[in-house]
């Protein structure tokens, strides 16, 4: 029998939460935001830099959404390296300070897309769905 009776998860890890960004969020609330202002203001948010890569997207700046949200990515990949992520498991939607990095995460999938960068897309699809199968669905319909 054995001794040790401490509880193991065998479903694999356990989900990554990223801490709140309460200055981010702050900035953000303001209607008239700039996301350059935020980007430069907190330069390690994910969050920061997905805006920006939605906001040239949205204006047909394929190259520079596509360089935002890679710089996103980095930032979220950093994040959750401080947070404990081990390189694969949950990083829930719910739980809304992750939203900044799957944001960035969709946003180079979008942008790699649109360059024909297919087996870019491909990954990144499957780390968003590995982290949240919800996220990208809930992502496109602006939540």
């Amino acid at each position: 029998m054995p001794t040790n009776l401490t509880p193991t998860n065998l479903l694999g890890p356990e989900p990554t939460l990223l801490p709140e960004e309460p200055d981010v969020l702050q900035l953000i609330a303001d209607a008239d935001f700039e996301a350059s202002d935020v980007a430069m203001a907190h330069p390690t948010s994910s969050l920061a830099w997905a805006l920006l890569a939605d906001e040239a997207f949205a204006e047909g700046k394929t190259l520079e959404s596509y360089a935002f949200a890679r710089v996103g990515y980095h930032r979220g990949l950093d994040a959750l390296r401080r947070s404990g992520w081990k390189g694969h498991g949950p990083v829930p939607w719910s739980h809304e300070p992750n939203r900044g990095v799957l944001r960035a995460l969709f946003a180079l999938q979008r942008a790699a897309d649109a360059i024909g960068e297919e087996d870019e897309v491909e990954r990144l699809a499957t780390f968003l769905n590995d982290s949240d199968p919800t996220a990208a669905a809930k992502i496109e319909a602006g939540e």
